[in-house]
């Protein structure tokens, strides 16, 4: 059987109210637009993650189907389907208030995937954030694992536990994706770039910095590398650092890195696998909602 990526976490329907005061319903979460986004651009990906037989649970049962998305375990372990109010302001940007229950099914440990990606709400909200650290711990010896922080301080809080437990993901992690807004709320007394390094001494191969318009940086202990973002007219933010994450895992496939501990990567596969992930991030943002690109689009 060809090595997938099993994405672990969250699937929810985002109610997304846009600045002409329109409505409209999307199926999303982080974790599950990164299993489609990995999806879009060709790779294997089994998903797991949690719903109910409900009517957002069968939204997101088809989106994910018709993404070719595989399911890991059986989602059905909720009583209802978790929502995410989204409001877009004039710039595109979202702000989110989520109804979320999370939680797991048994997940199979074989196969073993090349990598884990893991991600939001779903490695920090109780009771599934613990059965995600195992999960991760149980197949880290065999897969290389990737960790979006993508804070969420409106449900999670900025707090010491949740503090801790981020950072004990980061410390099982190869790569750990944050973006500068993520940094400057779970760590307000460093800056960006202090934050980086924190984390880095957690023990990942590198922390990945998103900034926006500014681009994104490579930061390791003595090193950092830099790209800068893709112009592109906004549409909204919606999924765009999900995407960010998704082709930066699918970079590190191309380059044939997954499927354990990373080595020191050169600068040019690194400005690679950045200019990748940012213009993959580019195309979502140039679209409503969460809508990562096919890999002919890129």
């Amino acid at each position: 059987m060809e090595p997938d990526v099993l994405v672990v976490g969250e699937a929810l329907v985002d109610v997304v109210h846009a600045a002409d005061g329109s409505t409209t319903e999307r199926a999303g979460g982080s974790a599950a637009n990164v299993a489609v986004a990995l999806a879009r651009l060709g790779r294997p990906v089994r998903f797991a993650t949690a719903y109910a037989e409900d009517r957002y649970g069968a939204m997101l049962a088809d989106h994910l189907d018709r993404a070719g998305v595989g399911l890991a375990a059986d989602p059905h372990v909720l009583g209802r389907t978790s929502s995410a109010v989204a409001t877009l302001g004039a710039d595109g940007a979202a702000s989110y208030e989520f109804d979320l229950d999370w939680r797991l099914g048994e997940v199979p440990s074989s196969p073993v995937p090349a990598a884990v990606h893991v991600c939001s709400l779903g490695a920090v909200v109780e009771p599934g954030a613990s059965t995600v650290r195992s999960l991760v711990d149980a197949l880290r010896a065999r897969a290389t694992i990737t960790y979006d922080v993508n804070a969420r301080p409106s449900i999670t809080g900025t707090g010491p536990e949740v503090v801790a437990t981020v950072e004990a993901l980061v410390s099982l992690a190869d790569v750990v994706k944050v973006s500068d807004e993520d940094l400057e709320t779970l760590w307000p007394h460093l800056t960006v770039d202090e934050a980086a390094l924190h984390l880095v001494a957690r023990g990942p191969r590198a922390v990945v910095v998103t900034r926006g318009g500014e681009g994104a940086s490579w930061v390791e202990a003595g090193r950092r590398v830099d790209v800068g973002s893709q112009p592109v007219v906004v549409s909204d933010t919606i999924g765009a650092g999900d995407t960010f994450a998704a082709a930066l895992v699918d970079g590190l496939w191309t380059h044939g890195l997954l499927g354990g501990r990373l080595p020191v990567l050169a600068d040019d596969v690194v400005t690679d696998l950045l200019t990748h992930a940012t213009g993959a991030a580019a195309v979502t943002v140039s679209r409503p909602g969460a809508d990562p690109p096919y890999r002919a689009e890129l």
